[in-house]
């Protein structure tokens, strides 16, 4: 049997194979066995619910809300990512400046 790697993120020996990638899951940190295709440690990845990678300026539909005010369905226009739990910054018409959460947004 093959040893796979250890995480050269946090050095875990608890790695499994996901097809072509390896996977971490005690920091879920993903590589691929020869390096390609891969982010820099310090460029982020931000997902929405459904998995789909956000950029900057991006629209995107409200899937969860939390307050009276933003309804499921609220259409958001010209996102900025931003390091944080509350990795959107945007602006809401009829609403103003709003943080919002990656897994509680669809890409439109």
């Amino acid at each position: 049997m093959d040893k796979l790697p250890n995480c050269p993120k946090c050095n875990s020996e608890y790695t499994y194979e996901d097809g072509s990638l390896f996977v971490c899951p005690e920091c879920a940190h993903e590589w691929s066995a020869n390096g390609e295709n891969q982010p820099s440690e310090d460029e982020r990845i931000v997902k929405d619910a459904n998995g789909n990678i956000l950029n900057d300026g991006d629209s995107v539909t409200i899937v969860k809300g939390a307050t009276s005010a933003l309804k499921k369905g609220t259409k958001v226009k010209n996102i900025r990512l931003v390091d944080g739990d509350h990795n959107i910054d945007c602006k809401i018409d009829g609403f103003g400046a709003m943080s919002l959460k990656s897994e509680f947004v669809k890409k439109i």
